[in-house]
């Protein structure tokens, strides 16, 4: 097996010096130093700790004025959230929707709770994110507009939607995938799950499509344990996004009654408390994470080591600092090793279409998804404020 060069343990020292505390050095911890514990005991104190209280609708309001969407609404995860997006767009059983092979399995977990099936597309080395000359070119080659809507020519499959993923923060090309989507009246749903606090263009990521879905898990920028939230600048939808999460239960005083089939996907109050505390901080937050990245930027450029720096005109959140080596077997010795020094550094996600359950989707040409999977790897990123 090949070993690492001797370059990487200078990186592993560097590593250790920006987490002297931390053993093991985790890939991202939650920063949990501000309001959080007054705001849940609030929550225990008042006894709002389910999905209504005073928390859930500050929550929504902040999100929606940190990132400038008119509208959000709070859910449980953040798979949900996209999930809750496809279906408002009506996405549905036979359909294709189309998004990225290199992507975390909930996108397309959250495209196979509808019914539908993804098709995927590859990647921009650059971004990391879905490629807009391959949308382009599946959509110019292989679709054809029947009936008002766009269908994949050899399946006969209606095109109900389009996923791009903001790969690590990064924001992949998104006005220009915008573009292609609306030119054939496709819903375009933004997985911004990791890219809170990214801006492409001077937008922030999420707001390009018809609706944005992000994440809070515990290993993200920002943290309520679990949630997700769900952001549109269109007031219909964003109604019946908290219409069809509160179980579609019509507003009354104390009668029950529910005009759809609907969920219970609502954020719980006592998670939306850790948000508010969260959102506080998440200013502060951003400007470590953009600090780190580029020490880590500098020291890798001083050692011949290839960094992953944010595309051109985007302002990316370097949710996970990102190294490219020379491929697969000095990646796998590069893993191994700090995961030997208890810096557990990790690689990206195995590709979509090497997923054994993924095996019968349809996909497009993957040799950037498969040459980025082969040398990619993330580097502890947690705030260190």
């Amino acid at each position: 097996m090949t070993q690492p060069s001797p370059k990487f343990s200078q990186l592993f020292d560097f590593i250790k010096n920006q987490y002297p505390n931390d053993s093991p050095i985790l890939l991202h911890a939650p920063r949990l130093r501000g309001n959080e514990s007054a705001y849940l005991q609030e929550c225990v104190d008042t006894e709002f700790v389910s999905s209504v209280g005073k928390f859930v609708d500050q929550f929504e309001l902040d999100f929606a004025r940190f990132t400038g969407a008119k509208h959000a609404v709070a859910v449980v995860n953040g798979t949900q959230a996209l999930y809750i997006g496809m279906y408002l767009m009506g996405v549905t059983r036979g359909d294709l929707v189309l998004t990225q092979s290199l992507t975390f399995v909930a996108t397309a977990n959250a495209i196979a709770y509808t019914g539908a099936e993804p098709f995927f597309l590859d990647v921009d080395p650059d971004t990391l994110g879905l490629s807009h000359q391959a949308l382009e070119e599946f959509l110019e080659q292989e679709c054809e507009e029947r009936e008002g809507s766009c269908y994949h020519k050899a399946s006969g499959k209606r095109v109900s939607a389009c996923v791009p993923m903001h790969t690590l923060g990064h924001p992949c090309r998104i006005d220009l995938i915008q573009e292609l989507c609306e030119s054939r009246g496709i819903p375009l749903i933004e997985d911004a799950a990791e890219s809170l606090g990214s801006y492409y263009r001077g937008k922030h990521t999420g707001l390009f499509g018809k609706l944005g879905a992000f994440s809070f898990n515990g290993n993200k920028v920002m943290t309520t344990g679990g949630g997700g939230m769900i952001v549109t600048d269109d007031e219909a939808l964003a109604k019946r996004a908290k219409h069809v999460t509160t179980t579609a239960k019509l507003p009354h005083k104390y009668e029950f009654d529910h005009d759809e089939m609907g969920f219970n996907y609502r954020m719980p109050n006592i998670n939306a408390a850790l948000g508010v505390a969260q959102l506080e901080r998440l200013p502060e937050f951003l400007a470590d994470k953009r600090k780190l990245a580029a020490e880590y930027q500098s020291f890798c450029q001083a050692q011949g080591l290839e960094f992953f720096t944010e595309p051109e005109g985007a302002q990316s959140n370097y949710w996970l600092n990102a190294l490219l080596l020379e491929g697969p077997e000095e990646r796998q010795a590069f893993l191994e090793e700090s995961n030997g020094q208890k810096i557990l550094c990790r690689g990206l996600w195995r590709p979509m279409h090497q997923l054994s359950m993924c095996q019968n989707f349809l996909k497009g040409d993957m040799t950037q998804t498969e040459r980025i999977f082969a040398r990619i790897v993330n580097l502890p990123s947690s705030v260190r404020v």
